[in-house]
């Protein structure tokens, strides 16, 4: 298990991390979530010693983190951090060395992570040659070459198409079944609903969230509706029993302000859409998100 107790990090004009904590367990996959300067990439390069604590404690299976722990961790970083020149085996061969990796089996291990993105054609080009997707799977594979018992992955998805994605999704679960400590940094909302069991939502330092995806959404129960239309959904933004709107391509995630009744609903919406489906839903953890997110800004005002 992961503990991360009271964590606090300064910088020259700014607390970039504000007391956080929280748990991650093997063989589930924890959502570390929240907006862009949240701190979660701090609190990332401080589990990886990249960064020291101001104060708080780090403990792996209840010993204190320490630079002897790197091996442990595989670590799929948002930024790409390949040798664009070099050929990609290469690449991938000397960054598992540093991870204890033999070359003989590292190059088998590489060559089958390689035939299962369907990428041994591109095996002897340049990492400059491939595409954004591509090197973020290269970044991926090499984060697992040394089969690390704790997984943290910084905006795996980026670059990604849907196919690929999907692949990812589905290693992502092997990987959890086998029992590894995962921890997911994400700030698309919908990807860690579906992919995470706990979510820790950080912002502005703070941890104002965390739990399963149940005890989280319980915390929020409001009169949610979900509505399938066509026509304009900017009006939704006028109507006053609305309290917001996330509005999609035709279609939106409505939260009311007092409980209405639901014919009133249908019959004021048919008024001004061409209203296909509607539905009480409890709220997605985006709407969770931006309500958090707008409350935090309107109190700073």
């Amino acid at each position: 298990m992961l503990q991360i107790t009271n964590l606090i990090k300064h910088f020259t004009n700014a607390k970039a991390v504000d007391g956080i904590s929280f748990s991650a367990s093997r063989g589930k996959i924890l959502g570390l979530i929240g907006p862009n300067g949240a701190g979660k990439t701090t609190t990332i390069r401080i589990l990886l010693n990249i960064l020291s604590q101001d104060s708080g404690e780090v403990l792996l299976d209840g010993i204190p983190w320490n630079p002897e722990m790197r091996n442990r961790v595989g670590y799929l970083p948002e930024e790409r951090g390949l040798y664009q020149k070099n050929k990609i085996v290469d690449v991938m061969l000397y960054l598992a060395s540093l991870k204890g990796v033999e070359p003989k089996e590292g190059r088998i291990k590489i060559y089958d992570w390689l035939k299962r993105f369907d990428m041994l054609n591109v095996a002897k080009k340049k990492v400059e040659e491939l595409s954004k997707g591509n090197q973020q799977k290269i970044q991926f594979i090499t984060a697992l070459l040394h089969d690390p018992e704790f997984i943290i992955l910084d905006e795996p998805f980026s670059g990604l198409d849907p196919v690929n994605q999907l692949l990812l999704k589905d290693i992502l679960q092997e990987l959890k079944s086998s029992g590894k400590l995962i921890l997911f940094s994400t700030h698309q909302m919908e990807t860690a609903e579906k992919l995470c069991d706990e979510i820790c939502m950080i912002n502005k330092g703070k941890v104002c969230l965390s739990g399963t995806l149940k005890e989280v959404k319980s915390n929020f129960k409001s009169n949610t509706i979900k509505i399938e239309f066509d026509g304009n959904g900017q009006i939704l933004n006028q109507l006053d029993f609305i309290k917001s709107v996330n509005l999609y391509e035709n279609s939106a995630e409505c939260e009311l302000n007092t409980p209405i009744d639901p014919k009133n609903i249908i019959s004021v919406l048919n008024q001004n859409l061409s209203l296909r489906k509607i539905e009480f839903v409890e709220p997605s953890l985006e709407t969770i998100f931006l309500q958090i997110v707008k409350s935090s800004s309107e109190a700073v005002q």
